[in-house]
């Protein structure tokens, strides 16, 4: 019973995935019988709520792409320090206690984050930068970056805490000090764990929708410039969710559109995140 139990939970699971692309696909096929996928692809203005209608996708996911780079920067070298002093350099009470405050953080809701990033990190940023405008690229993606560290500080320290004792003990035994084990065999060793905990933080970068909603300022530029105000892909589909665009119209569809471009983004990334897995596993065999 139990089995049969897992079967269906694995099989809704699958249906329910197949679902959501077909809803994406199917709306998104009625959307690009009016609205041409060259342009959708190339046009470099995003204003299909405007009365000069531009369909282009670059500017949703340069934004997109420019708040998930701020925030990995930040998270990465950040998220890695602590899970490398967690498992090598803590004392075992220090790190009970500093676990569960790390997913105490990972548990704060979004809005909150947006918040912060808006009343707080924001006007610090203008008090360095004076030409940073009140809406910005910088101030969500260095809150993002917070906002994800927690999960690239536990996954990576489960990965480096995973790898057996033995091989410390070897390296010491080579004469290697403690940071040389940590940077020439415990890292090397977990690096899948460690590349998979990385990419899975980007993804649910992405996929953030409120930091960047209220702290970016939603508008639809074209640019890379952290300085200046942005939307992402997510931000636009809430923007048009909230009922002022009729439903069935073009401009409407338009987030489904946008919903198929980030599903294809975090499917690539996705999938580079399980080939390069697999890759660094076969090199560790």
């Amino acid at each position: 019973m139990i089995e049969k139990l897992l079967q269906i939970s694995g099989f809704i699971s699958i249906l329910t995935t197949f679902g959501i692309l077909y809803v994406l696909l199917s709306e998104s096929f009625t959307f690009f019988k009016e609205v041409s996928f060259i342009q959708f692809l190339t046009d470099t203005q995003w204003t299909p709520l405007f009365t000069e209608k531009h369909y282009g996708i670059l500017p949703l996911l340069s934004g997109t792409l420019l708040t998930s780079f701020i925030a990995t920067l930040v998270a990465v070298p950040i998220g890695l320090s602590i899970a490398i002093f967690l498992n090598e350099y803590s004392p075992k009470s220090l790190r009970k206690i500093l676990k569960p405050v790390l997913e105490v953080l990972a548990a704060i809701p979004t809005v909150v984050y947006g918040y912060f990033a808006l009343i707080v990190v924001t006007p610090l940023l203008q008090k360095m930068i004076p030409d940073l405008s009140g809406f910005n690229a910088l101030s969500p993606g260095i809150v993002m970056g917070i906002m994800i560290t927690p999960m690239i500080a536990s996954l990576s320290e489960d990965a480096l805490y995973a790898i057996p004792y033995s091989l410390r003990e070897a390296s010491y035994g080579m004469g290697a000090t403690r940071l040389q084990t940590v940077f020439r065999v415990l890292i090397p060793s977990a690096s899948s764990g460690i590349i998979v905990s990385i990419i899975l933080a980007i993804s649910r970068a992405f996929g953030e929708t409120m930091i960047v909603a209220i702290a970016a300022g939603q508008q639809a530029n074209f640019t890379f410039n952290p300085l200046v105000p942005i939307e992402t892909i997510t931000t636009y589909i809430v923007q048009v969710s909230f009922g002022d665009v009729v439903q069935g119209s073009v401009e409407y569809k338009t987030i489904y559109a946008a919903g198929i471009a980030l599903f294809v983004l975090t499917f690539i990334l996705n999938n580079m995140s399980y080939f390069i897995r697999k890759k660094y596993q076969k090199y560790q065999l």
